[in-house]
């Protein structure tokens, strides 16, 4: 890891237990820096505006404020940071709400430390994470009746966004307008009946699209 930047994070969860624990692993882990800590969504928000991470671990349900309303307003500023959810809790009413709030990735807190970190290092590359069994629920969720195939240009949006490439990158790859990759990214969302990209890419893997 030596001269690679240091990712840096925010640990949001109202156990301080589990605060230590999450500190003391990433502080002992190459080529991370844990700036600080917040015991709420609200006290997150301020945090996160704060100490600028390029990474916010965020858990769901806490007192004070809760992780979602943290996520959605995040979002509203702009906030530079990624939102990597991790969480007990992986039924529908908290998976659904958080990836359309804006988090980049959703992992539960039995994921093993190495996936984790890779997580981690993901999130902060603005690439989509998401754990088997979220990533599941997630389609059974958005899955519509419609199965339109995708165009050949519609296929390759979705690989580069799969990827987590950006709009800009994507038109800069393709030779195309960032207003054209909008419009595929708004067709190939209504084919596969999702709203966001998190979601497209689920749908897109469970039905082979992407390998």
């Amino acid at each position: 890891m030596t001269g690679e930047p240091l990712i840096s994070l925010l640990i949001v969860d109202d156990h301080p237990v589990v605060r230590d624990g999450l500190r003391g692993m990433f502080e002992a882990a190459p080529g991370f820096r844990v700036l600080g800590e917040a015991a709420n969504g609200a006290e997150a928000v301020e945090r996160a505006a704060e100490l600028d991470p390029d990474v916010v671990l965020m858990d769901l349900r806490m007192p004070g404020g809760s992780g979602v309303a943290a996520i959605r307003e995040l979002t509203r500023r702009g906030a530079r940071a990624k939102v990597l959810v991790l969480t007990t809790y992986d039924t529908d009413s908290d998976t659904l709400p958080a990836i359309e709030a804006g988090a980049t990735g959703y992992l539960l807190k039995d994921a093993p430390r190495d996936e984790l970190f890779t997580a981690v290092r993901a999130a902060a590359e603005g690439r989509t994470v998401l754990s088997p069994a979220v990533a599941s629920r997630l389609v059974q969720a958005v899955r519509s009746p419609g199965n339109e195939p995708l165009s050949a240009r519609e296929r390759e949006v979705l690989a580069l966004v799969a990827k987590g490439t950006s709009n800009r990158e994507i038109a800069r790859e393709l030779f195309i307008s960032e207003a054209t990759v909008k419009t595929h990214l708004t067709h190939l969302y209504a084919k596969l009946g999702v709203n966001d990209r998190a979601a497209a890419v689920a749908v897109a893997y469970d039905r082979g699209i992407l390998g």
